[in-house]
């Protein structure tokens, strides 16, 4: 079976806030789709979290060497790609775009098997995984509804992003933590994320050290990017003396990158994102990598529908899953899937077990935030 064609789609109409300081608009190009047809009609999915331009750029220098290879070939093709372009941008633009094509092999080769793609990966340690609702910060009143809704929605377990936690003053940031504690109650799981990569991220270890003290006070789970993200020495640091864990990696792309941090036990729950980090033939590296360390991994998910699907597949064959990230609400998660996710009483999300990784997309939909797909034929 033999790749014939690429789509590029950029997603606009329905971007959600990313808590960027120069504002949002909902047509911001944030993620993209990857579309890969074969020869014999089987057709794959992959997601890319980087804008459009940047993905139809990295795919016209990929695709020469891709048309025509395999489809059914996944970790074999996308490593040949990562060989071939050391010197156009590795790590960088070029590799969010191998991601979003190695998930669509990794698709494809499911649906040939007639196997979910966690099965391919090693088998599956369960079938159901706990979502945590992955919203914004913001001002005390407006996060309470916020967190009030998610709730609603059934979610158990929610993690509150970026602005304004850590822009302010330490007593505005317990304000904001007593605020999401009395709303949720003591049954939820809350989980905190400073937002340390934003641009000029003013704060250092002593500031992450002392606000991961007050956390602890209000039970949260861990405490994501709490300093920039290629300030290893003060991630070591403050993993070794935080009382509440501390998660990163979101922005480190290939398994080259995340490996001091992970042998420096930098962190203790790393979360590469399946969209950016080489797609799942480099995700489960690195997931062997953090296990052989001792470190959890999480993956990052501020997704697609098919960012969550392969999510769920990575859940399904990691010994030791404990959540997907699940960015609620966003219309490219809730109106692309034929079927929707769906969480169960208890507020789990059930594993798909169907081949490839788990979905079919609505054409209209994906034409509706996508009118003019960008196409690569042989």
């Amino acid at each position: 079976m033999k790749i014939t064609g690429i789509d590029v789609c950029p997603l606009t109409g329905g971007t959600v806030d990313g808590g960027w300081p120069q504002g949002h608009e909902p047509q911001e190009d944030l993620h993209t789709i990857i579309r890969v047809d074969t020869d014999e009609g089987l057709i794959g999915y992959g997601s890319c979290f980087t804008s459009g331009s940047l993905v139809a750029g990295a795919v016209k220098l990929l695709w020469p060497l891709m048309k025509g290879a395999s489809a059914v070939e996944p970790e074999r093709v996308s490593e040949s790609l990562h060989q071939a372009t050391f010197w156009q941008g590795r790590g960088g633009a070029v590799t969010h775009a191998i991601s979003g094509i190695d998930l669509a092999l990794w698709d494809i080769m499911g649906k040939a098997c007639s196997q979910p793609v966690s099965r391919l990966l090693g088998g599956n340690y369960r079938s159901t995984i706990r979502p945590y609702g992955s919203i914004l910060f913001d001002e005390p009143d407006a996060l309470a509804k916020t967190l009030e809704d998610t709730v609603e929605r059934g979610f158990r377990s929610i993690k509150m992003g970026w602005r304004p936690f850590g822009r302010r003053d330490r007593a505005y940031d317990e304000l904001l933590i007593q605020t999401a504690r009395q709303t949720v109650g003591d049954n939820v799981e809350l989980m905190v994320d400073a937002g340390g990569s934003e641009q000029h991220w003013p704060h250092g270890t002593n500031w992450a050290r002392s606000t991961a003290r007050m956390l602890a006070d209000y039970g949260v789970v861990w405490f994501e990017e709490a300093l920039p993200p290629d300030d290893l020495a003060g991630f070591v640091e403050l993993t070794r003396t935080s009382p509440v864990p501390i998660s990163g990696g979101e922005v480190l792309t290939r398994r080259q990158s995340f490996e001091p941090f992970l042998k420096q036990r930098a962190f203790d729950i790393i979360q590469p994102d399946v969209t950016k980090c080489g797609g799942l033939s480099e995700f489960r590296r690195i997931a062997q990598m953090a296990e052989d360390n001792n470190v959890s991994v999480i993956p990052h998910g501020w997704n697609t529908a098919v960012g969550l699907a392969a999510d769920l597949q990575i859940s399904a064959f990691l010994p030791n899953a404990r959540y997907v990230e699940y960015l609620t609400p966003c219309a490219y998660i809730e109106e692309l899937p034929e079927e929707p996710f769906q969480l169960s009483e208890d507020g789990l999300l059930t594993i798909p077990t169907c081949p490839g990784l788990g979905l079919n997309i609505r054409d209209d939909a994906l034409s509706r935030f996508c009118p003019d797909p960008i196409h690569f034929r042989t």
